[in-house]
């Protein structure tokens, strides 16, 4: 069964964004990431790729000529991330004080303590904890 099965597989998204450079200081101070790789452009383009406890992902400025779109540019975002951690009332504190704005505050919803936030960027964080995953 797939269960059963080890596998080197892995999903990381990856995040277009106006400015980022911003982004992964946004990331940094909003969530802990820590950047594992950084690469710059003579124009200042960036891409990074950012890790956060075991999960990463990848930020890089928009590049419409190869329809790499922002949040901002198209109008809102085409994914929401979700971002789990032991103290979600913390890391959404965290967030605020980074800069995000609160979508829906922290509540317990269907077996999860969660709350929702858009950061600077246009990307949307839900942020929670399973209630009894201890």
């Amino acid at each position: 069964s797939i269960n059963n099965r080890i596998s080197p597989m892995s999903l990381s998204p990856w995040l277009f964004v106006r400015g980022a450079a911003r982004a992964v200081a946004f990331y940094q101070s909003a969530f802990g990431a820590v950047e594992v790789y950084h690469l710059e452009d003579p124009d200042g383009n960036v891409v990074s790729r950012l890790s956060l406890g075991g999960s990463e992902f990848w930020i890089s400025d928009e590049s419409p000529e190869n329809a790499n779109f922002s949040p901002q540019t198209l109008g809102g975002a085409t994914l929401r991330l979700i971002l789990t951690d032991p103290n979600p009332d913390a890391l959404f504190a965290r967030a605020l004080a980074a800069g995000a704005e609160q979508v829906f505050p922290m509540m317990e919803e269907h077996g999860w303590r969660l709350g929702r936030v858009v950061d600077p960027f246009g990307h949307h964080w839900e942020i929670g904890w399973e209630i009894g995953n201890q």
